[in-house]
């Protein structure tokens, strides 16, 4: 898919000073990107779903100030930001309810002092290693042709004796990162789903098959690899379209010698967020059904609605089962 290109961008002032941000600003100026001088995003149009909308088109190129980062279990010990929100318009995704009406785009480009921040981590907690999330609230690839701070980050820990990098994707626009000295201390991590799912549910995004021959690519640079099935849904054909998808990968992978990783996560959503998601979507096909789902209680203090367990197991079952034969390196992380 065509690269993401912001309707206009806001510029920090502080973000000039650093190599990345200049680096950024003559590349949106090179596009014809509108740039406005401004640490304040201004966005106010007559409705929630335009603003939504038009924050999804905007970009604020500035820096981070966190110092003190998050832990990220499982998927790693800590996670750190390079950008927030992405410029994918997943109608199911859980970071409806944390972004706010106006999911603009924040890129960070103070990225030597985030490596900084990052390097004291990994000092303080020598000798064992440290593993880093950075797609926690974002997704990094659909944003680094603007900064290219991913970028700094693989080469950063390929470098790195005690530190690890974790990331994932819907975007296929990987060729940046094929000859990078990676060293094997980033994962590449690719969140599939059917393209009905994709098509229905997540706009703005590549396809299935484009994540399947960046996959491929990723693969062919001997990166360590791993896929999240998610969110995985139950509709009229749903068997046949995940096996369909997982016979492309595995033909894709056939000469992919690492260990897989798979990362099951079935459609989930909260009051709030179904309350928002309908607000922004109001046509749209999720399910959202609470009297077809059960109640469960989630790590950040809600309730969620989830499948009922005789479907979840039975869901479970039919992609673990399909995933041992396909994938005689894979290995199933966890089922949620």
């Amino acid at each position: 898919m065509d690269l993401f290109i912001p309707e206009v961008a806001y510029i920090n002032p502080q973000a000039l000073k650093h190599p990345l941000g200049n680096e950024a600003y003559q590349y949106l100026k090179s596009l014809g990107v509108p740039i406005i001088e401004s640490n304040r995003v201004s966005i106010d149009t007559d409705s929630p779903v335009k603003n939504y909308v038009k924050a999804k088109k905007t970009i604020l190129l500035t820096v981070s100030k966190q110092k003190k980062l998050q832990q990220c279990k499982p998927s790693a010990d800590y996670q750190f930001a390079l950008s927030s929100s992405c410029p994918g318009h997943c109608e199911y995704c859980y970071l409806q309810t944390t972004q706010g009406e106006k999911p603009y785009m924040r890129l960070f480009v103070n990225i030597e002092e985030i490596l900084e921040n990052i390097q004291e981590y990994i000092d303080g907690n020598k000798p064992n290693i440290t593993t880093f999330e950075a797609a926690s609230i974002t997704d990094p690839v659909g944003l680094d042709h603007i900064t290219r701070a991913l970028e700094k980050c693989i080469t950063y820990f390929g470098e790195s004796s005690h530190g690890r990098l974790r990331l994932v994707t819907k975007f296929d626009h990987v060729d940046p990162y094929l000859k990078l000295p990676h060293n094997g201390h980033t994962t590449f991590r690719f969140t599939i789903n059917t393209q009905w799912v994709i098509k229905n549910f997540e706009h703005h995004t590549s396809s299935a098959h484009e994540r399947v021959e960046g996959a491929k690519k990723i693969a062919h640079a001997n990166y360590p690899l791993g896929f999240i099935i998610a969110p995985i849904m139950l509709y009229d054909h749903w068997e046949k379209d995940y096996k369909d998808l997982l016979e492309e990968l595995s033909l894709a992978l056939k000469d992919y010698e690492k260990p897989i990783g798979f990362e099951l996560i079935q459609h989930r959503f909260t009051s709030k967020a179904k309350d928002l998601i309908l607000q922004r979507f109001p046509n749209t096909k999720l399910n959202l059904d609470e009297e077809s789902r059960k109640l469960k209680w989630g790590p950040y203090g809600q309730f969620k609605y989830v499948y009922p367990k005789e479907k979840s197991d039975y869901m479970r079952d039919y992609l673990t089962g399909l995933i041992k034969d396909l994938f005689p390196n894979g290995r199933i992380e966890y089922f949620t």
